[in-house]
């Protein structure tokens, strides 16, 4: 995958289409993008998110932006809001996420991810948008033949999530070949955490977490009494899962880099997001405990199926085309979070009212 010619000035502001921009990436990426002044509209069907995050961000910004409910399978309502907007290029978080849960209903993530992303492309087919950063992950891998993962590293996906961002990253690269001039830009995700330092956003999913962070935090917090751990027999320093952690708001930064970097090239490029340290699970727990100063209860379960042992990336792609590299740490990581996690105990919902 290489980048060719320079095709338009990546510092003047942009029309930004982002879906699933009311979550917990796409609230962070929107802060960032609203504060370099690039006009974004919003489409999300807030399955995993609330609406109140979106006033949170007008808050933080004091910038507005447009916002419309939407399915990402809805290929009609998508070409109707691109063609509208017209916008120059699109992120795409939107898409389910959880490793446990797709092993399960495969079916499910197939459709919401691999067939959402078709209604997206042939939308932006139509409204003549070319050029897009998807939010990908490093599950693309697999097992590691050697670490850190680099982009050439061989794509093994071990579990049905990361199988839908492998198919997805093939169609982008096709799609991208066909159009000639088209730019996509896919940021392999390692393990985002954290929150805003305002504590006005942060990670607040609507059913049981499927992350670890978000799980340790409402341990602390006592909406959950302990934390199931999967697996202490693993070969990393002290037999739990090792990975690489990455604040939101680095990710974010990521992202608003990927944004001047696929308008300024055509081509497809894969770029790992992380910071190239690993964590086990057992040292976030104490990090946070420190951060807190609260105890986090856990308990060893099974395995789960489709994890891998250690998990790291080399992100220096990242560094190299888009002048980006990771500056915040676990310590900041779990502070974020706690702070997040403490000024909002039930998340952006309180009480049964938007908070």
């Amino acid at each position: 995958m290489t980048a060719r010619n320079t095709i338009d000035d990546p510092h003047t502001g942009k029309r930004v289409f982002v879906t699933g921009g009311a979550g917990y990436i796409g609230t962070h990426t929107l802060v960032q993008l609203l504060s370099e002044r690039h006009s974004v509209c919003v489409f999300d069907n807030y399955s995993n998110s609330s609406p109140q995050s979106l006033e949170r961000v007008r808050r933080l910004v004091n910038h507005d932006f447009d916002q419309v409910e939407g399915d990402i399978r809805d290929e009609a309502k998508l070409t109707r809001v691109l063609g509208e907007f017209n916008p120059d290029i699109v992120i795409h978080f939107a898409g389910l996420k959880s490793v446990g849960e797709a092993n399960l209903f495969p079916v499910k993530y197939y459709e919401h991810n691999v067939q959402g992303t078709i209604a997206l492309l042939k939308a932006m087919d139509a409204a003549k948008c070319k050029r897009i950063v998807f939010s990908s992950s490093a599950t693309v891998y697999g097992a590691a033949k050697y670490l850190p993962y680099d982009e050439n590293h061989p794509l093994a996906p071990e579990n049905a999530y990361g199988r839908t961002k492998y198919h997805i990253e093939g169609m982008l690269g096709d799609w991208v070949k066909a159009g000639g001039d088209a730019s996509a830009v896919l940021l392999r995700y390692f393990n985002p955490v954290g929150a805003h330092e305002s504590g006005l956003i942060g990670e607040d999913p609507n059913d049981v977490p499927n992350n670890l962070m978000p799980f340790i935090s409402q341990v602390a917090i006592g909406r959950r009494d302990v934390l199931g751990i999967f697996g202490n027999d693993y070969d990393t320093r002290d037999g739990t899962g090792e990975r690489d952690y990455i604040h939101v708001v680095d990710l974010a930064a990521a992202h608003l880099a990927a944004v001047g970097y696929a308008c300024a090239h055509t081509g497809c490029e894969a770029i790992n997001v992380g910071t190239g340290t690993g964590v086990t699970v057992l040292e976030m727990v104490a990090a946070f405990e420190k951060a807190s100063g609260r105890k986090v209860a856990y308990r060893v379960t099974g395995r789960r199926e489709g994890d891998v042992a250690t998990s790291v990336a080399d992100a220096t792609k990242a560094l190299r085309l888009l002048g980006w590299t990771a500056r915040l740490g676990i310590d900041e990581m779990c502070a974020s979070t706690w702070k997040w996690q403490s000024k909002n105990p039930q998340g952006y919902v309180q009480r049964g009212k938007a908070a």
